[in-house]
């Protein structure tokens, strides 16, 4: 990974940690639904390998990818899709599961492992093979009470993604739970929407991740100030 996308995936993880997953987009659509998520202020876009010709779509969005936005694949299951990642310059490999393998050569090839795990076994695992972000999938079947009892047991400085079944209503919970950022699915494409309706919804999910985190940061300070 170039110096250049480092630095962008590095802002993205602590400015706004939000992927936007592109589960069934094509090729033809692709450029106009990407524009629209990048001007709603997305920094990280992902497109699911089973998509249709996903690398066609990954290839045209990595020629024309702003400095300052990170791509890359989703639903990575072979290691053998991490060269043709480093070769497009398309960083993020997405997992919806904890290979090591998978892993080992997204690291061996300078990308950003963002791997989908479950349980503490899977996370730690992830972990120690060398993934830079956990995902905590299907995150709205197991919901926060699942989410803080594994929580203990982590990293403390692994960032965990909630994925699957987020959306606008249980963001704040989430945000509340300790979680470090999203990654968005049906809740900001789907496929028919056109490229306005993805950035309606996109501008919808950044705001709410702004508001609920500007309340927190408020709380948290008001409680300083009553320890002071």
């Amino acid at each position: 990974m170039n110096e250049t996308r480092r630095a962008a995936l590095q802002a993205a993880l602590k400015d706004l940690p939000l992927v936007a997953i592109l589960r069934g987009v094509r090729p033809d659509e692709v450029d106009a639904i990407f524009d629209a998520l990048v001007t709603a202020g997305f920094r990280m876009i992902e497109i699911p390998l089973n998509s249709p010709r996903p690398w066609e779509s990954i290839e045209r969005l990595a020629k024309r990818c702003p400095d300052d936005v990170v791509i890359g694949a989703g639903t990575v299951l072979d290691p053998e899709a991490c060269q043709r990642l480093a070769d497009l310059e398309a960083p993020l490999v997405i997992t919806p599961n904890t290979d090591p393998a998978v892993i080992g050569e997204a690291a061996s090839q300078d990308l950003a492992p963002m791997i989908g795990c479950m349980t503490p076994t899977e996370a730690l695992t992830a972990a120690r093979a060398g993934a830079i972000t956990l995902k905590l999938f299907p995150a709205g079947k197991l919901g926060t009470g699942y989410f803080k009892d594994i929580k203990a047991v982590l990293p403390p400085d692994l960032p965990v993604l909630a994925v699957g079944g987020i959306d606008l209503d249980n963001m704040a919970e989430w945000v509340a739970a300790g979680i470090d950022g999203f990654g968005f699915g049906g809740s900001v494409y789907k496929p028919g929407w056109s490229a306005d309706e993805v950035g309606e919804r996109g501008r919808a999910l950044i705001a709410e991740w702004r508001r609920v985190n500007e309340g927190l940061n408020q709380a948290s300070e008001l409680e300083r100030e009553a320890d002071a």
